[in-house]
């Protein structure tokens, strides 16, 4: 059965026929051949009333059809017009139809409304990410008078790299400016287009706090401190996070670096240590952004010299996964490296460890470091807490404060507790020139961490009794056992005076502890202050002994007889300092002197018992102090409420008058990272005068160590980095997940009751999303395109018309992108309901939990998040893809319209001689360059690819052609609206939008290359010049440079075409995100198959090809271009 043919037919032959009226038949003939239809190929299988329905109003009624036969009766006249008119008016009104729907920029109401829909919220989301729970910044900027030392001996001797990276040796003015080293060395390790120039500010600390602090003091020089030798690398400022061949350069340059840097202690001419102490056997690393994953690198290399790296400190690296995916080299690097560290330490006995001397320190900056999601920073996937743990800038004592990716580097709150806790770890006495791997993490604990943890370590235990307490029973004041100690005013009695509050007894039900606060610091020694707490026990000790067997003694007793004598230890060691809170205060950073906490569980206190807080100000002043002993049932409080309660409820707490010092809420519902909450506080009704201190809140989560501190609260946002998406699992499958805890100091002498609210904060939370799902913009785009073009194909091979980019998105919206989205959406569900029965299941029944595997990558798919709640981020990402797709289309007819309007005026005609047959067109025919130049330009294209340039570069090249094809095209179009001209336009449009969609995973690699250029390093990429992954693409732009207009495909190719453009939507969906290089690689795939689809309509032989290079059909014949 024949069917009506289509507009695309018609047109053409109507064109056909206005401009050569004599050879109509010859002229249909041509045309009809290849580019339009045959008339009997799809009467089988495909639905053609749904597809004819859907074009109804782009069909025309041909001129040249032969006209109805003459009714017996006159025709009704319409509207008072003879019948002749209605129809021309009417066949007008279905032209001017046709004109709209078919023009490129029209769009249907349902595409318009969803793409403003997904504009607004997009543009929401950004402002949230712009203007909601944004952290302060705190950061005072570090000055230095800086010079460095380059090494230029350190040649093509010592490293092949030597050419493109350089060494060089920080030293201050004014305080050492010798080259020669001296003492510990410490390599600093720049970042993705990071400046060796970095570590200034860290270099500079390390030698005024030697010169002006370290050098004095004989009790570190004893426990082995020295100079610190700082190094430098220059890498050119290399993009290491682009290209993974770049990151290993950098790790076999830097074990040549290290090799290099040790030798020169052995060299007398460049070394001045005391040839009494050991020469360094190994080099400190500290690695800023990529540099931190280049150290780890290191460890994993051939070149690398066993136990010369054992201390290792990143600031804002992100070691969980790679920042971007779209170099293979990289996303593999990263999986080897990761894969190193995790079999290292899941080894049995240490021996069989290699990594078991080094301790990883991993510093991430918090929500200020928009260029790396602090997510990444972590190491809990990593790295054993006896080896290492993650800290947020905003939990080390002192800066309280998030930083952005470059203030890590100058921020002087960091470099300063860095550069002491490098001097705390030497141990210059030892070849490794450092202490041995506990007391380091000792060490880094202590200066990086709140010291409130579980985890922390008390030196109270490891001390033995340095001071003699004696006090006179009758003046001195013993607190009863349960009562609170407050202290308003010290120095009131204008003489030392003592308040002793006895310790209860181990085991008394409740499990107590001890917390203790003040406004004024606590310092050891004689003159250590205005207050010490002190841990003591009784001592019957003879009158005149305390001399020698005590290093301080505090006699109270006023040498009168019955007096009771202590042996006492000074808590001052275990001080933690929290951020000062007044009614002025604003900022946790602020310059307001902090607050000095104890606390102590009861367990800790088991050989002492009394505390002593000894009051030794001598007049009366401003500073106040408050201890007590408290239940762990008043002071922590766990909230049992789901996540989808606290989403739509949120939750209200109180705070009861009668009530500890220290108050923690415990709500493990709250864990994920991609919300967002506002918490809001009640007065603190105390009176003008009465309250010591405002309300202090620290929210935190035991893993990773981030603690982040509000004063004054009245309002605060919440928000943290706790599980978030793509992040692996941890180390330990068994780590329990606490979810988010608010810790609250309140004066517990106002007596009045206090009133909390958490509320979600959308605007917020919608925020959250930029940061970590800004890669998904390099993957779903190719999906919703690949469901545009899988449509445009569909409705072509069935009809012959290939349809607009947006009224192809129209047709998608109505069927295929819903049922994607809900398939995609139950996926996700389905992953996370087995996700929770793995870790509750049968699959854990009567094995060991800790022995148990770890799926790393089971946060691969999909958006990475197997948590239900966030169901609807599948089809919102979708929506968002979709709205971003008609926006480049549109984007792209504008620019091709911009690059058109010279060509039009270059080719005008006045309209009357458009038509005249016996004038010359003005526009050059597509196939004005001959088949071998075409076959000469992509030949030498492919064999560059193939030795010098990456693919990338021939990838950008060839979608600067098909934009000018695009161009030319148009132009066709708009001297001649066929159908013919359309249909190729469209279609060469479309393939523009997939090749520019794939654009971005090139550019970055290609990025690196010119920069390589650039830096005169023209070693070619060792895996970037696979020809196969260009020659499909460079095949079909060179084809479709001729005007050749794709055939129709039969009904088993069609099938063909739909499962590859259905293969790529289902891939960029389900792994785009995390193998973002792969989506280039199936699109060549279906490049492949559209060079095929070309080639099906000549013989597959050599003339076969120059033929349709040439643009001629089977017969010799030319065939009629657009």
């Amino acid at each position: 059965m024949r069917r009506k043919l289509s507009s695309s037919a018609e047109e053409d032959n109507e064109g056909s026929t206005a401009n050569h009226p004599q050879s109509n038949h010859d002229e249909k003939k041509t045309t009809f051949s290849t580019a339009k239809y045959d008339l009997t190929r799809h009467s089988d299988t495909l639905d053609r009333r749904k597809v004819e329905k859907a074009l109804a109003p782009a069909q025309l009624t041909p001129s040249t059809c032969t006209p109805p036969a003459k009714p017996s009766s006159p025709p009704k006249k319409s509207g008072g017009l003879p019948a002749g008119q209605t129809r021309d008016k009417m066949l007008d009104a279905r032209a001017r139809q046709n004109h709209r729907i078919r023009s490129p920029w029209s769009c249907s109401l349902l595409t318009l409304t969803a793409t403003l829909s997904a504009l607004s919220l997009m543009l929401y989301i950004l402002h949230s990410f712009a203007t909601r729970q944004l952290d302060s910044k705190g950061c005072d900027m570090y000055y230095t008078s800086s010079m460095f030392y380059h090494f230029a001996d350190f040649d093509t001797e010592h490293t092949r790299f030597a050419s493109k990276y350089s060494l060089h040796l920080y030293r201050e003015i004014g305080y050492d400016e010798d080259s020669k080293v001296k003492g510990v060395p410490v390599l600093f390790i720049p970042g993705n287009a990071g400046s060796y120039k970095q570590a200034r500010s860290l270099a500079s600390e390390t030698v005024r706090h030697y010169y002006n602090n370290v050098q004095q003091n004989k009790e570190a020089l004893s426990a082995g401190a020295t100079s610190i030798d700082f190094f430098s690398v220059d890498f050119n400022e290399d993009f290491t996070a682009f290209h993974g061949q770049t990151l290993l350069d950098q790790a076999e340059y830097l074990n040549d670096a290290v090799s290099y840097i040790l030798s020169l202690y052995h060299d007398p001419r460049r070394s001045q240590r005391d040839p009494v102490l050991p020469d360094p056997s190994s080099v400190i690393l500290i690695g800023h952004s990529m540099g931190g994953v280049a150290a780890r690198t290191m460890l994993t290399m051939p070149n690398y010299q066993s136990n010369s790296v054992n201390t290792i400190i990143t600031i804002s690296a992100p070691h969980a996964r790679s920042p971007v995916s779209v170099d293979s080299d990289l996303v593999r690097t990263y999986q080897r490296i990761n894969d190193y560290w995790r079999e290292a330490y899941s080894q049995k006995w240490a021996s069989d460890n290699h990594l078991w001397h080094v301790t990883l320190i991993s510093i991430a900056g918090g929500s200020l470091d928009t260029t790396v999601p602090s997510d990444y920073a972590s190491l809990a996937s990593l790295v054993p807490s006896t080896h290492g743990f993650t800290v947020f800038t905003s939990s080390i004592p002192g800066m309280w404060s998030g930083a952005d990716h470059i203030q890590t580097t100058w921020c002087v709150q960091l470099v300063r507790p860095i550069a002491r806790s490098i001097f705390e770890a030497l141990d210059v006495h030892r070849p490794s020139q450092t202490k041995t791997r506990a007391e380091r993490m000792r060490v880094f604990k202590r200066w990086y961490l709140t010291g409130i943890e579980d985890t922390a370590e008390k030196m109270l235990l490891h001390k033995e009794p340095t001071t003699l307490l004696t006090l006179e029973d009758q003046s001195n004041s013993i607190n009863p056992a349960g009562k609170r100690l407050v202290l308003r005013t010290l120095g009131k009695n204008d003489k030392p005076n003592a308040h002793v509050l006895p310790i209860p007894p181990q085991g008394t039900p409740g499990r107590k502890k001890f917390t203790f606060l003040s406004n004024v610091p606590l310092e050891e020694g004689a003159n250590g202050g205005h207050l010490d707490v002190l841990f003591c026990s009784v001592l019957p000790l003879q009158p005149g002994h305390s001399a020698a067997l005590f290093s301080m003694n505090i006699d109270l007793s006023d040498g009168r007889a019955g007096s009771t004598r202590l042996a006492c230890e000074n808590a001052a060691s275990d001080r933690i300092a929290l951020p000062a809170s007044y009614r002025t205060s604003v900022h946790p950073f602020d310059k307001t002197p902090p607050f000095s906490y104890l606390q102590y569980e009861l367990e800790d206190l088991g050989e002492h018992q009394f505390v002593a807080i000894v009051d030794k100000a001598s007049g009366a002043t401003t500073a106040w102090a408050i201890a007590e002993f408290s239940d762990a049932s008043e002071s922590i409080v766990s909230v049992n409420a789901g996540l989808w309660r606290l989403v739509a409820f949120g939750i209200r707490l109180k705070l009861p008058a009668e009530r500890p010092l220290t108050t923690s809420f415990e709500i493990p519902a709250l864990y994920s990272s991609l919300l967002a909450f506002k918490l809001r506080m009640g007065n603190q009704v105390c009176g003008e005068n009465a309250e010591l201190f405002t309300p202090l809140l620290r929210q935190y989560l035991s893993e990773p160590h981030e603690s982040r501190y509000v004063v004054n609260v009245k309002e605060a946002n919440v928000s943290l980095h706790g599980i978030a998406p793509f992040m692996p699992p941890p180390l330990r499958s068994q780590a329990a997940n606490h979810g988010l805890s608010l810790q609250f100091w309140t004066d517990p002498t106002c007596g009045s009751s206090i009133d909390v609210s958490l509320m979600i904060d959308v605007s917020g939370s919608m925020g959250k999303l930029v940061i970590r799902y800004r890669a998904v913009f390099a993957a779903f785009p190719l999906l919703i395109v690949a469901l545009v073009l899988r449509k445009q194909f569909k409705v072509y091979d069935d009809s012959g018309v290939f349809v607009t980019f947006a009224e192809s998105m129209d047709f998608c919206f109505r069927t295929s992108m819903p049922l994607l989205f809900l398939a995609l959406t139950v996926l996700g569900l389905s992953l996370a309901a087995s996700s929770t029965a793995k870790s509750t299941g049968w699959s854990n029944w009567g094995t060991n939990a800790t022995e148990s595997a770890v799926d790393y990558t089971k946060n691969d798919l999909l958006l990475g998040s197997h948590d239900p709640f966030f169901w609807f981020l599948g089809p919102m990402f979708g929506l968002l893809s979709a709205s971003f797709c008609l926006m480049v289309n549109y984007a792209a007819l504008v620019v091709v319209c911009l690059l058109q309007m010279p060509l039009r005026l270059l080719s005008f005609r006045p309209k009357w001689r458009r038509h005249d047959p016996t004038k010359k067109p003005s526009m050059p025919a597509f196939a004005a360059t001959s088949p071998k130049r075409r076959i000469i330009t992509a030949s030498v294209l492919l064999l560059l690819v193939s030795t010098v340039i990456p693919y990338q570069f021939a990838y950008l090249v060839a979608c600067i052609v098909q934009i000018a094809t695009c161009v030319r095209a148009f132009g066709h179009v708009q001297e001649n609206r066929s159908a013919a001209n359309h249909n190729f336009y469209n279609y060469v449009h479309s393939i523009l939008i997939l090749m520019l969609c794939v654009l971005p995973i090139n550019i970055p690699v290609l990025v690196v290359w010119i920069h390589n250029l650039a830096v005169h390093w023209l070693t070619p990429f060792s895996s970037h010049h696979n020809v196969l992954s260009i020659m499909p693409f460079i095949l079909l732009v060179e084809t479709l440079t001729s005007g050749q207009m794709i055939p129709r495909a039969s009904v088993r190719l069609t099938y063909v075409t739909n499962a590859l453009f259905f293969s790529l939507a289902v891939f960029a969906a389900v792994y785009g995100i995390t193998f973002a290089y792969l989506l280039h690689h199936i699109v060549n795939g279906v490049a492949a198959w559209l060079v095929a689809l070309h080639f099906s309509g000549s013989d597959l032989s050599l003339s076969g090809l120059t033929r349709i290079l040439d643009g001629h059909d089977k017969e010799g014949d030319v065939k009629k271009r657009p």
